[in-house]
């Protein structure tokens, strides 16, 4: 980051912009051009190590991708809103985001119902006791990136 003094390195203000972004972007390995996609996400933390879960069809070009290369980077942001600044004739868009890298494993058999149980779904007040098709899991690929 060229800005350092903009860097937010505390790990307890990094949780705070990923528990408050909704959409996390992957970017993946797709011949001469990156493939860039947004996707919605769970996570979970265990010793200060994000662990995002995300779903989608066992189907598509993500799904392909993704079973093609198994890192990525990801992107997921807060907008601040526009700043000008008068005195020094210039204009700035003030956000928040979270970047990095990561490894992509998909889950199997129980633990993929059990993240998609207790961390996917469970996220959103919507979502959490939510009746959702079961039978679709079968149909539905869950991958955790670490």
């Amino acid at each position: 980051m060229r800005r350092k003094d903009r860097e937010i390195t505390d790990f307890s203000e990094i949780l705070k912009i990923v528990d408050a972004c909704e959409i996390l972007r992957l970017g993946l390995a797709d011949g001469h051009f990156p493939y860039i996609v947004p996707v919605n996400f769970a996570y979970t933390v265990n010793d200060k190590q994000f662990y995002f879960y995300i779903h989608g069809a066992m189907a598509g070009r993500k799904y392909e991708l993704l079973r093609q290369n198994q890192f990525c980077s990801f992107e997921m942001d807060i907008p601040l809103g526009m700043e000008c600044i008068p005195d020094k004739k210039d204009v700035t868009m003030r956000y928040q985001s979270v970047m990095g890298r990561a490894s992509v494993t998909f889950l199997e058999g129980t633990e993929k119902e059990h993240v998609m149980d207790t961390v996917l779904m469970a996220r959103h007040a919507q979502t959490a006791h939510f009746d959702y098709n079961r039978s679709a899991l079968a149909r539905t690929a869950v991958a955790k990136l670490t």
